[in-house]
């Protein structure tokens, strides 16, 4: 094969394909190559020259070639579909490589989560490399439903696909030498893998250990000082533009001519309708540009600076020894993919696929019978205000994970008991253990989602994915939590006592439909939320869904109680005048 594309390369021979007229980005000088062809053979490109003579010849037509785009971080599971249906989403959108963290489906399932996650990304078009989760459970203050140790991870480490250990969450552990968590580090490092950071919040000094431990990059920034301080300290930082954080904007000042070669692109976290309205890293690069980042260094940060820190040699530009895999565009401002090349074969034109699409995944059946509720009545879930009036509530913020420690006045019961209050914007905000472990309820107030009547749960609730529920009335929270456990998993609104629902049984986190499907499920659910009267600023499941998750300042709650994150303790909602 090699000596094919060898012979192909200086005109020898002709070339399985030829592009010609094409404006290629080239990512290693900064600049546009005009005039050229790009030969291709055997998947790979060969040559880029003039005059190549192709068994198949396509004209650009003055469009601009541009490597297939790769999204550095992404967990598939808030896609809430399965690999190779994700795979599709992504690859209308000229993302052709994904590096991804199936944390979410370990903490539910373990390792029976992790392969199945990786069976079906070997089926899937695009190239999804899998980052073994390092922190399952990510935290101790919450029940999960798996515990991964790194004797656990070592059969994974040899898969062709596994890049390393993906976001190290648990700061005080690495802060602390654990001996588990530098295990797990040590054993990434003894197999010449990758680390992961999650670096939210961290003070100076705690990167600095981060660093010291081998921790590479960090996507958890929210300011262009952050990201300046990380940077400085060799870390890569990642630009994540998701569903819920959406930080491209607030860090792109950091990002300068010398110091661009340090930065990537990466979602984090997507659901289905913004995939398919919005898109992925191509919405990236477009906000980027839009914001007045150089339209080049837009595409190497999705393209050729990814593909270098993970080592991916053959990805990332448009060059001889490099894969035929790269899309087509008018112009770069705009950026819409119009054509999409994975290994020289075209496989999505105009937002659609090309061939067909049409298949069945199997899902294992311990993977649709995760959701295990214990003893969940209405007696569980009233607040004693044990004589007090002041309490520690949870404020969310608009598109971030970040919220906010407030104490507040709240309303009291005839019993005694916290009474939410839709004029206050105070309501009850509930996480039911749903592992089958020990059936625990934590209870809290959360301010901010504006709920004026009903309930809404889910059973995405990182990272333990435990039920989370909030709701106007403690009736209205319990029928959620057994809908959705009558569903294995999902999405859930009451209003108006009506049940409206989108259930996930894969893990309690993935449906099993195309993007379309999937994005059609969630408009009915959203107009069902309208009925709630909740706030339209924001996405209030998405944000719902991060409320559990105690590595993410500053006040959260788990299955075990509200948490302070700056404290790093379980607290009580009460608060003593």
């Amino acid at each position: 094969m090699i000596n094919k594309q060898i012979q192909a390369s200086q005109h020898k021979e002709p070339c399985d394909l030829v592009i010609t007229n094409a404006v290629i980005v080239d990512v290693f000088n900064h600049t546009l190559i005009h005039d050229h062809d790009v030969a291709i053979q055997d998947g790979m490109i060969v040559g880029i020259d003039h005059s190549y003579i192709g068994k198949n010849v396509v004209d650009a037509k003055g469009k601009i070639l541009v490597p297939g785009l790769i999204d550095a971080h992404v967990h598939i599971e808030s896609s809430m579909m399965t690999p190779r249906h994700f795979s599709d989403a992504l690859v209308t959108r000229g993302v052709t490589t994904a590096i991804t963290d199936p944390h979410e489906i370990a903490n539910v399932m373990g390792e029976k989560g992790i392969a199945f996650m990786i069976d079906e990304s070997e089926k899937a078009d695009a190239d999804l490399y899998t980052m073994l989760p390092s922190s399952v459970p990510s935290t101790p203050f919450e029940t999960a439903g798996a515990t991964l140790t790194a004797k656990d991870l070592a059969p994974f480490f040899t898969h062709p696909s596994v890049l390393g250990l993906a976001e190290v969450m648990d700061s005080p552990a690495v802060a602390s030498a654990d001996f588990d968590m530098l295990e797990k580090i040590q054993l990434a490092k003894d197999t010449n893998k990758m680390i992961d950071g999650h670096g939210a919040g961290l003070s100076i000094e705690t990167l600095n250990a981060y660093r010291t431990a081998g921790i590479q990059t960090d996507h958890e920034c929210v300011t262009a000082d952050e990201a300046r301080a990380r940077i400085q300290r060799g870390f890569y930082v990642m630009l994540r533009e998701g569903s819920v954080a959406k930080d491209v904007i607030n860090l792109l000042s950091a990002v300068t001519k010398a110091n661009s070669h340090r930065f990537m692109f990466c979602t984090d976290d997507k659901h289905p309708d913004d995939l398919l309205n919005e898109g992925s890293i191509d919405h990236n690069i477009r906000l980027a540009i839009k914001q007045g980042l150089d339209p080049i260094t837009a595409i190497q940060l999705a393209t050729i600076n990814p593909a270098t820190h993970f080592g991916l040699k053959t990805k990332g530009a448009i060059a001889p020894g490099y894969e035929a895999t790269f899309l087509l565009t008018e112009n770069l401002e705009d950026f819409q993919p119009d054509e999409v090349f994975i290994h020289g074969e075209k496989r999505a034109e105009n937002g659609a696929l090309v061939g067909n699409s049409s298949y069945s995944v199997t899902l294992p059946e311990d993977m649709v019978e995760t959701v295990k509720i214990q003893n969940v009545t209405k007696d569980r879930f009233s607040i004693p205000m044990n004589g007090l009036t002041k309490a520690n509530v949870i404020e969310v913020n608009s598109n971030s994970l970040i919220t906010n420690h407030l104490v507040e006045t709240v309303q009291i019961d005839h019993e005694g008991h916290f009474q939410p209050s839709t004029q206050n914007d105070q309501l009850l905000l509930a996480v039911v253990e749903r592992h089958g472990k020990n059936g625990g309820i934590g209870l809290g107030i959360v301010k901010g989602l504006g709920l004026k009547q009903g309930a809404i749960a889910t059973t995405i609730a990182h990272d333990s994915h435990n039920i989370i529920a909030v709701g106007t009335t403690i009736e209205d929270i319990v029928k959620a939590v057994h809908a959705i456990a009558q569903d294995q998993g999902g999405l859930t609104v009451v209003a108006n006592d009506e049940i409206t629902s989108c259930p996930l049984p894969c893990g309690g986190l993935m449906g099993n439909v195309p993007v379309k499907e999937a994005a059609a499920r969630l408009d009915s659910l959203h107009d069902a939320l309208k009925k709630t009267g909740c706030t339209t600023a924001f996405n209030p499941f998405l944000t719902l869904s991060f409320l559990a998750l105690p590595v993410i300042p500053s006040l959260k709650l788990t299955d075990k109680g509200l948490f302070d994150m700056k404290e790093m303790k379980h607290i009580d909602v009460q608060v003593e005048e």
